[in-house]
């Protein structure tokens, strides 16, 4: 992957970054579906800069999530989600990190993602971050949490439906660990609101192995 598969907005938006002297690049699912040649659903970047100094840079902006330290910035007829490089704290209610913390680098922000297939970045050097192995498991067509899977599951029980939707929408195995946990912890899927769960399985059956998916983890979807 390089830069020139990159949108132009969010090639001027990481530009303008650079020059004011913070890290930016684009990262998550935008850098996945690039790597499979499908077209991005949209792009999100990671960033160095706090959301006030992105606000600051940028002439039309929403504060989307300042807590979190998202900022969405709207380039041309593009709307780019902007978020500092972050720390997450526990998940008391198994949903939302008590609190989060910046002044981390690219690494520890994609430490605290759900799957290594999301947790890749492309640098300003053109060369890809990916120290957790994702681009191994798109090659090996596996989904495979970033980490300890339990602790993925138990920080937010929606990963459990994600890693189903991503097997069932990519047509990939689940590596048999982060099956075991997801198996485990579905009972924590008690804790999702109906509306959260009710997106990821529409987003489950519609894909195209959602046959298999359904077939394999039938007492996960019964939980639900």
């Amino acid at each position: 992957m390089d830069w020139n598969q990159v949108p132009t907005p969010v090639r001027v938006c990481c530009a303008a970054l650079w020059e004011a002297g913070y890290e930016a690049c684009p990262v998550g699912g935008c850098i996945r579906d690039t790597l499979l040649g499908r077209p991005p659903g949209d792009w999100d970047v990671a960033s160095s800069a706090l959301p006030e100094t992105v606000v600051s840079l940028f002439p039309r902006t929403v504060p989307t999530g300042l807590r979190h330290g998202t900022v969405t910035v709207l380039l041309g007829d593009m709307s780019l989600e902007v978020t500092a490089f972050r720390r997450e704290g526990d998940y008391a209610d198994g949903r939302h990190p008590d609190a989060v913390s910046f002044g981390v680098g690219l690494r520890e922000d994609l430490a605290r993602r759900d799957f290594t297939v999301n947790a890749m970045a492309l640098r300003r050097d053109g060369t890809l971050a990916d120290p957790f192995g994702g681009q191994a498991d798109l090659d090996a067509g596996l989904i495979r949490c970033v980490g300890n899977p339990d602790r993925r599951f138990q920080e937010d029980a929606l990963r459990i439906l994600r890693a189903l939707r991503f097997s069932s929408s990519l047509g990939f195995s689940i590596e048999p660990e982060t099956a075991a946990a997801l198996r485990a912890d579905r009972a924590r899927l008690g804790k999702v609101s109906a509306e959260r769960i009710a997106a990821e399985l529409v987003k489950l059956v519609c894909g195209a192995d959602a046959p298999r998916v359904l077939r394999e983890f039938p007492e996960v979807v019964a939980r639900v």
